[in-house]
């Protein structure tokens, strides 16, 4: 008897410490849903014969180099065609005026223009609040999209610069399955999205939405999908969240969505550390009924220094995807259409919509940043 009355105390002290369970939703604890990005690919809408490109694909580097040499040239440099691209880049990168490196001076080369999307529809949201594209305070004018939905006034410059180069393609590009991947098995940069002030999981029209960045690895199922409701720890710097821009959202039917805010993001993918601030960053998320996981948008103004140094750092990733860096990056400063300069008047940042496929998590917060949490 004594024996099963230690099991009975110590399973209600489990039942206790447990979080509250939402039937609807999965678990919320401490009114608060959390969730960590799995996947982050770039919002590109395609036809099935590339009808927004009818220029076709972008020209990579590799092929702008080996076209300007002589035949002989050709011959001794590419093994004869058998040297393949991947192996070719010690010799493709170098090709500006003085032996630049194309992708990290991409002024020091004339090459062939970015072949962009020219097509009218896209995914992604109307950030600027105009429907015919025109300049505004906080934008540079621009031709707008059409959502598939029929929606117009669509922003997204991302996706007209580089919906016609293959790495950001679906099923061929590997530009953001690569990124994807690494963070997956690595752990580095993965984004947590921490849901606060949560009274009922599916309709709650304030809440409030903070992005962090996990110092954890995911723990897999023996199929490599990420098991949901793993407890993840936030990245901190003397006890405060190095990342935890927060915005204000609602819950209506199980979609979150937010208002427009400046959030800081960590990233990492293709060997590349950065931490972009997205402008005007507005957030989708459609919670699966388990609550086990959630797809959704982010949309805002990416900032093109931070897309450029991103170009610029991909290396091995450029020639088997058919970049051109210097194309690219160029075609980024002037498809810009947000944030004018206030002394160029040129704009700095990239309308932009990102696909999300996030899992239910726990994220653990040092004492000062819960106590942050409870207080609001």
């Amino acid at each position: 008897m004594r024996v099963r009355s230690q099991v009975l105390s110590f399973a209600s002290a489990v039942v206790l410490a447990a979080p509250c369970f939402a039937a609807e939703t999965g678990i919320v604890h401490d009114r608060r849903m959390g969730f960590v990005v799995k996947d982050w690919f770039t919002a590109v809408y395609e036809t099935k014969f590339m009808d927004e490109c009818p220029e076709g694909v972008s020209i990579a580097n590799d092929e702008v180099w080996w076209r300007r040499l002589s035949r002989a040239d050709k011959d001794e440099q590419t093994g004869n065609g058998m040297i393949q691209a991947l192996n070719r880049v010690g010799v493709s990168f170098l090709r500006g005026r003085n032996g630049e490196h194309v992708c990290l001076e991409p002024d020091s080369v004339d090459d062939p223009p970015q072949r962009i999307v020219e097509g009218k529809l896209s995914f992604g949201v109307n950030l600027d609040g105009d429907a015919d594209g025109k300049a505004s305070a906080k934008s540079c004018a621009h031709e707008n999209f059409t959502h598939p939905d029929g929606t117009t006034g669509i922003d997204n410059q991302m996706y007209r610069l580089v919906g016609c180069t293959y790495g950001w393609r679906k099923d061929v590009g590997t530009v953001d399955m690569n990124a994807n991947e690494m963070r997956n098995t690595s752990g580095l940069g993965l984004i947590l999205i921490d849901v606060s002030e949560v009274d009922n999981p599916r309709n709650d029209d304030d809440v409030t939405v903070t992005f962090y960045r996990s110092v954890d690895q995911w723990v897999q199922d023996s199929k490599g999908a990420p098991l949901p409701f793993q407890t993840f720890n936030i990245d901190v710097v003397d006890g405060k969240p190095r990342y935890g821009d927060s915005i204000k959202g609602a819950i209506k039917d199980g979609v979150l969505t937010t208002k427009n805010g400046d959030v800081r993001l960590p990233w990492y993918g293709n060997y590349v550390f950065m931490h972009p601030v997205i402008r005007d960053l507005t957030l989708r998320l459609d919670i699966d009924p388990s609550g086990e996981r959630a797809t959704g948008m982010v949309a805002g103004y990416y900032d093109v220094e931070a897309f450029t140094y991103y170009i610029g750092s991909l290396g091995a990733v450029v020639p088997v995807n058919g970049i051109n860096c210097s194309s690219l990056i160029k075609a980024a400063r002037e498809l810009a259409d947000g944030y004018p300069d206030p002394k160029t008047g040129k704009c700095t940042a990239l309308s932009s919509a990102f696909d999300l496929l996030a899992y239910a998590a726990y994220i653990r917060l040092p004492a000062a940043a819960a106590t942050k949490t409870a207080e609001r």
